[in-house]
């Protein structure tokens, strides 16, 4: 999770220091107030102009100030618990980790309870479900890379569980440690269903969709962000797949530093993955292959091979050229784990 760090005062200071050196659940930049910052930090002088530049930027904000101060920076800038990203409060002495916002999409429940741990600090989680001990529709969703179709019905899911009622249960895949709240009964009122096929089994059902879907992309040099995007849109149409469900996007490491595809992933919001032609040439599978390609990378199939390689799964789309630009899909299994965490 990439994280900035923002401190104000000295104390804050030496705490994001050793938050950054011992934390690896987060990638992490520190901006610390001019008066109090070092060679590591970024220095700023505005904490408005600073949220302002590096809100979108980051999974994860964590202040070392108090609560009010982070409340007022981040407010003007707050859209939604689905897209916002978590957002952590950290008292200057190191002795509370308060989530504020994002507890359970954007991870901030579960981060703040392993900085706790990791400062010998006390976290103070107030939502419902999680100190209640009860299952959370939003945080299961998360930690198994599953798209909530309807957060107003993710929402009715979680008051039902505090209220008590049974939580009907359906799923396309395989899974595991199935919580007490929830029930295999299709009897219930209101329920959770995984898969992609266009059913309701309960009066009220909450639709989790997998976010599975692998893309391995080959593309000409200084090919355009909107030429990508339209190859790739053509091709996932091809096979009814909607662009969500994409998880990552990967090639070969010759393409790391491609504008256009780095481009269309920041567009989309999809994380690009860079193998070696080693890496990709020892990926085990029946793949489409060119002495063309391989005489510019040095492996038969860049497309195929990395969807493949990334995904752990098998093929669902074959190499597919578009205006200069091959897509190739795979699909990861899935196999759900109601204990599974996000980090």
């Amino acid at each position: 999770m990439k994280a900035a760090i923002i401190s104000l005062t000295e104390n804050g200071r030496k705490l994001s220091a050793a938050i950054a050196e011992k934390s690896d659940l987060i990638e992490s930049e520190r901006f610390c107030f001019r008066t109090h910052s070092d060679a590591s930090a970024n220095s700023f002088d505005n904490l408005n102009s600073l949220i302002s530049g590096i809100f979108n930027q980051f999974e994860s904000i964590i202040f070392v100030c108090a609560c009010g101060i982070a409340v007022r920076a981040v407010a003007p800038y707050l859209r939604s618990k689905v897209t916002d990203p978590a957002v952590i409060v950290i008292d200057d002495c190191g002795k509370f980790v308060i989530p504020i916002l994002s507890g359970h999409i954007g991870g901030a429940n579960l981060l703040a309870d392993r900085l706790a741990e990791l400062i010998g600090a006390k976290a103070v989680v107030t939502t419902a479900t999680d100190t209640g001990g009860r299952f959370s529709p939003d945080s299961f969703a998360v930690a198994n890379d599953l798209i909530i179709c309807d957060m107003k019905v993710a929402k009715a899911v979680a008051a039902a569980v505090l209220d008590g009622e049974s939580i009907g249960f359906v799923s396309d895949y395989e899974y595991k440690n199935l919580p007490a709240e929830l029930s295999v009964s299709k009897e219930c009122r209101i329920g959770i269903y995984v898969g992609l096929q266009d059913i309701k089994p309960f009066p009220v059902t909450l639709k989790l969709v997998p976010k599975n879907i692998y893309l391995g992309i080959g593309c000409k040099r200084e090919t355009k962000c909107d030429n990508i995007e339209r190859a790739v849109l053509a091709v996932l149409s091809s096979i009814d797949i909607d662009i969500e469900r994409v998880r990552n996007v990967a090639t070969i490491d010759l393409k790391s530093d491609e504008e256009g595809l780095l481009a269309f992933c920041r567009k989309n919001s999809i994380t690009p993955v860079f193998f070696s032609a080693k890496e990709l040439s020892e990926t085990i599978g029946d793949f489409t292959s060119s002495d063309f390609v391989r005489s510019i990378t040095g492996v038969d199939n860049v497309c195929e091979r990395s969807a493949v390689r990334c995904s752990g799964g098998k093929l669902i789309l074959r190499k597919t050229a578009y205006s200069g630009v091959t897509v190739a899909a795979a699909e990861a299994p899935v196999i759900l784990d109601f204990e599974r965490k996000m980090f």
